[in-house]
């Protein structure tokens, strides 16, 4: 069985107030996942005291594979930006991480063959007004080798109007239609119910509201399957004590008779 983590942390903020790294750390910790996908993640912010969110949150859960992916890249305030990114972590490589940045970030507790980060449509769709106020749009993929067998994990945060959103899925769809099978596609689709699923073709394992944390009613957070990967029960919606949505949490097997 392989425990799947999605969930938007929105920098560890609590209720719009205060950044709490250490509660959410003990929150993840908790759900004792084997592979956590995280949006709007902090790399060297000074809201976020300038911290390397997901390198800290790596090292607590005993994660050594993970790769932080910026969307945006230099600091969020503009004097912050002027600023050289503190030197608060060292990735998994023993190399201090990147300069500042805000974006998404795949963990995993088990061996990874590969990794390719991508770039997604957004600011200059061709045949599409501007995107205006919405920020760039990244994935990540990695190919992890499970006790199950081989997943190919895909993390990613979409925009949150129409119609650029359905065009990244689209071609996040495209960019993935090679990689090996079976694959899970984690995390917050900034799109209601089934329409994820129904605009890949890919099964969602994710029934539950997730949005907003302190009483959800409608879900944008998915998680996607394609290939031979079953949900042993049903996905979870977790508060984690920060952030506006709720984490989801799914067991899966792999292999065709569990399919």
């Amino acid at each position: 069985m392989i425990r799947l983590v999605t969930a938007n942390i929105q920098h560890a903020l609590v209720d719009g107030t205060q950044v709490d790294l250490d509660r959410l750390e003990a929150a993840l910790a908790a759900l004792d996942a084997d592979v956590v996908a995280l949006q709007e993640v902090d790399h060297g912010q000074a809201r976020s005291g300038g911290e390397a969110q997901a390198y800290r949150l790596a090292a607590a859960l005993g994660m050594p594979e993970h790769r932080f992916v910026p969307a945006v890249r230099g600091g969020l305030d503009p004097a912050w930006r002027r600023r050289r990114a503190p030197r608060t972590a060292e990735g998994d490589d023993g190399r201090l991480p990147a300069p500042a940045g805000y974006g998404i970030a795949l963990l995993s507790r088990h061996p990874v063959r590969a990794w390719r980060a991508m770039r997604l449509p957004g600011l200059n769709l061709p045949g599409l007004p501007p995107l205006g106020v919405d920020e760039p749009r990244v994935a990540v993929a990695a190919a992890v080798t499970t006790p199950d067998g081989p997943l190919t994990v895909v993390a990613t945060h979409l925009s949150q109007r129409e119609p650029w959103k359905a065009a990244q899925l689209r071609r996040l769809r495209r960019r993935v239609r090679h990689a090996p099978r079976p694959l899970v596609l984690l995390g917050d689709l900034n799109t209601r119910g089934d329409l994820p699923a129904r605009r890949t073709g890919w099964r969602e394992l994710v029934h539950v509201p997730t949005y907003p944390r302190s009483r959800p009613w409608i879900r944008i957070d998915h998680v996607l399957a394609d290939g031979p990967v079953t949900a042993t029960s049903a996905a979870r919606a977790v508060d984690l004590g920060v952030s506006d949505h709720r984490a989801v949490v799914v067991d899966v097997v792999l292999g065709e008779e569990a399919a």
